[in-house]
C-alpha cells in the first residue's frame, strides 16, 4: 500500500471515529484560544414552563408540589420534602441587559442581574448570570464564556431539558454555557458600555459596533421572581436534583409572565451517570407532562418571554 492510500485510509479512520464521538453526544475535544480545555456538561436541568395565571398564591406553588410527588411516587423516585416548603416564598430581582436591536439575544447571548431579598432588603452581592445558549452542544461549548475578571466565577456548563415545542410526551435539548460572579468585581464606572462588557466578556467582541454603545433594560421590565423550594428528586445510583417551582412577574405592575418547575441534577462526568438513573429521570419527565399537562405552557423560555414584551420574535436558537 503506497503512502498515499495509507493517507487516505487514517484519514477515513479519523472521520468514522469524529462521526462516532458526534453520535455518542459527548463534548467536543479541544481547547480554548488560551489552551484551557472546553467546558465539559455536568449539569441536567429539567423545565416546565408554566401559565403564569395558576399561581394566585403561596398554596397554588404547593398544590403544584403535590402533584410533583405524585408523579414521582408512580415513577419509584423517592421525592424529599423541603423544609422551606412550608414557608414564604424567596424572592429575587432579575434585570436583563442588551443593545436596543437586542443583539445579544438574537445572537444566542444572554446578560442579567440578579439581587436576592430578604425580609423585602436586597443581600448580598448581586449576581452578573453571562450565557451562550445554543441547541448545538458543540457550537455552545466552543464560546468561551470565563470573564476577564481578577476575582472568582463560576461556570455551570448544562443540558437543560424542555418539552417539545409543539406538544408534551417527549423533550429537546438545549446547551446552556453560564457564567457567574458578583457585580462587585466590576470595576469601571460605566458598566452598560458595551466597551466594558466586551473587556470582560472578549466573545462579546464580534457584536460590537461603535464606541460608544451601551446596553439597557430589555423590555423596560423589572422582573420579579417568587421561587418556592419543593425538595429533591432521587433517581437512584447517587442522582439526586433539587426542585422548585416560581412565578416570574413585572414589579411594579405584578403583571405574571410566566411561571416554571424545575429540577437539576450535577454529576462530574456524563460517563458517571447511571444508565438506570437517566431512564427513569427521562420517564420522570416525560410522565410528569402528561400529568401536568393543563398548567404547561409551550414554546417559550422565561428569557424568552421577557424579550416578547416589546414585540421582539422567538429566536431559532430557543
Amino acid at each position: 500500500m503506497g503512502k498515499k492510500d495509507k493517507d487516505k485510509k487514517k484519514k477515513k479512520w479519523k472521520d468514522e471515529e469524529e462521526e462516532k464521538q458526534d453520535q455518542s453526544g459527548k463534548s467536543p475535544a479541544g481547547t480554548y484560544a488560551d489552551g484551557h480545555p472546553l467546558h465539559q456538561i455536568q449539569y441536567l436541568e429539567a423545565k416546565l414552563i408554566l401559565k403564569p395565571d395558576r399561581f394566585t398564591s403561596v398554596e397554588s406553588f404547593r398544590e403544584f408540589g403535590k402533584l410533583v410527588k405524585k408523579t414521582a411516587k408512580r415513577e419509584e423516585v423517592d421525592f424529599i420534602p423541603d423544609a422551606e416548603a412550608g414557608l414564604r416564598p424567596n424572592i429575587r430581582e432579575i434585570l436583563f441587559l442588551d443593545t436596543p436591536d437586542f443583539r445579544l439575544y438574537n445572537n444566542a447571548f444572554i446578560l442579567r442581574r440578579r439581587v436576592t431579598y430578604v425580609d423585602g432588603f436586597p443581600v448580598g452581592d448581586p449576581e452578573i448570570v453571562f450565557k451562550y445558549r445554543h441547541p448545538d452542544e458543540k457550537t455552545a461549548a466552543a464560546v468561551d464564556v470565563r470573564p476577564k475578571i481578577s476575582g472568582k466565577y463560576r461556570i455551570k456548563f448544562k443540558a437543560e431539558a424542555l418539552p417539545l415545542k409543539d406538544r408534551v410526551g417527549s423533550y429537546r435539548v438545549l446547551y446552556s454555557h453560564n457564567c457567574v460572579f458578583g457585580l462587585s468585581q466590576v470595576h469601571e464606572a460605566d458598566r452598560t458600555s458595551m466597551q466594558t462588557l466586551v473587556r470582560i466578556f472578549p466573545a462579546l467582541g464580534i457584536l460590537k459596533r461603535e464606541p460608544d454603545e451601551k446596553v439597557t433594560l430589555v423590555s423596560e421590565a423589572i422582573v420579579e421572581e417568587v421561587l418556592l423550594k419543593l425538595g429533591e428528586l432521587d433517581f437512584g445510583k447517587g442522582q439526586v436534583g433539587k426542585c422548585d417551582v416560581a412565578l416570574w412577574r413585572t414589579r411594579g405592575e405584578h403583571q405574571p409572565l410566566v411561571g416554571e418547575f424545575a429540577f437539576q441534577v450535577k454529576f462530574d462526568s456524563r460517563d458517571d451517570v447511571h444508565q438506570k438513573a437517566k431512564k427513569r429521570c427521562e420517564q420522570f419527565f416525560i410522565s410528569l407532562q402528561q400529568d401536568v399537562k393543563d398548567w404547561i405552557s409551550l414554546g417559550t423560555t422565561k428569557t424568552g418571554m421577557v424579550y416578547r414584551l416589546k414585540g421582539n420574535a422567538p429566536q431559532g436558537h430557543e
